[in-house]
Parts: C-alpha cells; structure tokens; sequence
C-alpha cells in the first residue's frame, strides 16, 4: 500500500490531514486491519489531532523524569488507587501480555506496569513513564482522548493517527474526583489485538468507576462530623440523625425540615404554606401547629422563626446529590441516589425539588452515556419505565435484551395508556 502520508509537511492543512487520514484507514479497512467504518469519535480526535499540529510520524516526548516523575506519583490523587488498579486489572493484563497505564489530566503517562516483552516494545514508541500522550501531543489514543473528552474511549490499530501506534489497540476510562468532579486523570490497558472485544472497554470503565468509589470512601466530606443529618432520599418519611438520636419523623415534618435544609436563609409562613399545602383553605394555625410539634420533636433551639429556619446546618442526602450533579461526579452522584426524594409527597415545593433532581441526575447519565450507570438506573424501580434512559444504554450497550426492552416500551409509550403511565412516573 502506498504510503499515505507522503508529501505532507509538518504544516500542512489540518483538514488536508484528516482527508488523507481518512483514506488511509479505508486502505487499512480494505485488508482487514480494522472491519469498521470511521467512528464519529475517532474522525473528531483525528481533526483536533490535524489542528494541534500532531506528524503522523512523530512520538511522544518525554516530560517527566527521575525525582520530578516520582514527586508526581506521590502527590497524585490516584497513587491512592494504584493498588487497587493492580488488583483488579493484574492477572488480566499478565494473561494477556497488555500493559496497565494511568495518567493525570495532562495526559501524561505517571505508571506503565504490565509484561516485560510489552514494555519493551512500548518503549520504542516512548509509551513510558513521564511521557505526554495528550491528544495534542501524539494524537488519537485511548488515554489522550479519554482526558479530552472526559468519557471512556477504545482506540483501535489504524484509528490511532501517530503510524507507529497502529499495531497497538488500547481502551481508557476517565476518573474523576468523587467530591468535585475534577477529572484526575484516566486508567488505560494498552496491548494488541486480544484488546479489541467491546468488552475490553467495559472492563476498564468499571475499574475507573471502583477507582472513584474508593476515592470517595477515602475523601469524606470536610463538613465537621456529628452534625445534624437529614436522609429523605428513597424513603416516605425521613430520618433525622442528631447528637446520637435517630429520629424517623412524620411526612409532614419530612416535608418541612428537607425544605428548610434548602433553605439556610429562612422561609416566612406564607411561604411555606404555599409550599406544602395544594389546598389553598389551610389555615396559619394549621401549620404553626405543625411547627409546634416539630420544634418539640428537635428538642430546643434547632428551629427558630420570623422567618422559620434551622439554627444549625442540616446536611442533606439531597444537597450531596446536588452538588456532586454540579461538579460532574456522575458516578457518585448515582451512588448516593437511593431513590426518588419523599415519593408518597404531594407538597408541591416537594414534588418540584424531586422532579428537579432525578430529572438533572438522569439527564447526566444519559449525557455520560456509561452503560453501567444507565443499567444502574433502569434496572431500578424509579427507572424500569424510564424510555429516554433505556434509549440511551440500547445505544451504548445494544444487546438483543436491551433493544427489546426499549421496543416494548416505546410501543406501549405510543398507546395512550401509556401516555398516561409515562406521565406519572
């Protein structure tokens, strides 16, 4: 086959590279070297590579050396994980003669481990410790793409845009920081073609998702620890944990106490009237009365009024959703999601608050387009109904199981019962 990148010049037309590109994986499609069309993630990799200036005959260079890499390794929030990326990914990437990388958001490569004759080959494409394997600095690859576009990706031999990289095929998964969605870095399995199966990919984001699950239970949260709790998550009545008590209140103080925690700066009576009350008729009395009882199930000076608030901070299941949902921790996000928030309410500050978070929470599932997350969701009660989510795993995991189910339910959502059921969900 005729050499495709003949006659381009270092500055050559971007979109000339990709044009070339392009027709040098239709060459290696021809002779069986990648049975797939271009893929619309690798054709957008392959015009940011074109952009960034990246030589399909260049490498990676080295950035990071001797006591700089090492000071690197050591503050890196995934040196934290890497026993657990050894665990889980070792007897794999032994077996199968691959290589486990992780890099930080740079993309530059802080741990290559795997078996000795691999390492050795990646060494003479400086696929090594301390090397940048940004996109833009060595083009299309798993782990520089994975940190450019922030979702798991699989790279395949010709896909890659540097020519040397293209016996290789590899598979990487972003990790993010559980508390402030900053991405730390990604986890990759580097090899040749035994890593081509899809199943390659959902194996290293799963790892990516334990590496994340870790990270949480070894970063809790800064706020001081013993103080007032509310869950009122995935339960009708909510549970107030308060100077060693455990406190299961009734659904009209639920409703209350998860307004108020929302609410630092106060709520007056007519507000929160409006708020909990559909039928118009309720008096003032009614809910002072409310208030009363609930004062004296807090104990003293936890609820105040003129305006009505909480004297303390109340930390909330919901406000952990919240703000991880606004930082990007998705997976966290999900894991701290047991359920809808007070189902059974009918309070409508309530029914909005729990519209509003499943509605964000399954908007950035289906945005992040895991499939693992998204089975998470529709395989739970609140999600089994759910066709937009079902829509989007059938895409991401188009098993013959996922497809019927989301036929079954988009014929049944064209039916005007099922108008209505999708409604009330």
């Amino acid at each position: 086959m005729t050499d495709p990148w003949v006659a381009l010049e270092p500055g050559a037309d971007p979109a000339e590279r990709v044009r070339v590109l392009h027709r040098a994986h239709d060459a290696f499609t021809e002779a069986g070297t990648v049975p797939r069309p271009v893929r619309g993630v690798v054709a957008e990799s392959w015009r940011r590579s074109a952009r960034a200036g990246v030589h399909p005959d260049g490498t990676a260079d080295i950035e990071l050396t001797d006591s700089d890499l090492g000071a690197c390794r050591a503050e890196h929030p995934l040196a934290h994980v890497m026993p657990l990326f050894r665990e889980l990914l070792g007897t794999f990437v032994s077996d199968g003669r691959h290589l486990l990388a992780v890099c930080d958001a740079r993309g530059r490569l802080l741990w290559v481990e795997g078996h000795t004759s691999t390492l050795r080959r990646a060494r003479r494409m400086n696929f090594v410790p301390g090397a940048r394997w940004s996109e833009s600095a060595v083009g299309t690859n798993a782990p520089g793409t994975a940190v450019a576009v922030g979702r798991p990706v699989q790279v395949f031999a010709a896909e890659h845009f540097v020519r040397r990289v293209q016996p290789w095929t590899c598979a990487a998964a972003p990790v993010h920081d559980p508390r402030t969605g900053r991405l730390l870095g990604a986890v990759d399995i580097t090899g040749g073609d035994g890593l081509a199966h899809p199943h390659s990919l959902g194996f290293v984001q799963a790892v990516a998702r334990a590496a994340e699950y870790r990270l949480a239970l070894l970063a809790p949260g800064s706020r001081a620890a013993g103080g007032p709790e509310l869950a009122a998550l995935g339960r009708d009545r909510a549970v107030l944990t308060t100077e060693g008590r455990r406190i299961r209140l009734s659904r009209r103080h639920s409703e209350i106490l998860v307004l108020l925690a929302g609410r630092p700066d106060g709520l007056t009576g007519d507000e929160l009237l409006c708020a909990l009350y559909e039928d118009e008729s309720v008096t003032p009395v009614t809910l002072r009365a409310e208030l009363a009882r609930l004062r004296q199930v807090l104990g003293p000076g936890l609820l105040a009024s003129r305006p009505y608030r909480l004297t303390a901070s109340l930390e909330s299941d919901v406000a952990v959703v919240e703000r991880r949902l606004a930082t990007g921790a998705v997976t966290t996000a999900l894991a701290a999601y047991p359920g809808p928030l007070l189902p059974a309410s009918r309070a409508p500050a309530v029914v909005r608050l729990r519209r509003r978070l499943a509605d964000g929470l399954r908007a950035a599932l289906i945005a992040r387009s895991d499939p693992d997350l998204l089975a998470d969701w529709v395989h739970a009660p609140w999600g089994e109904e759910d066709v937009e989510a079902w829509r989007a795993l059938a895409t991401a995991r188009p098993t013959a199981v996922n497809r019927v189910r989301l036929a079954t339910l988009e014929s049944e959502l064209r039916a005007p019962d099922g108008w209505t059921r999708f409604e009330d969900r």
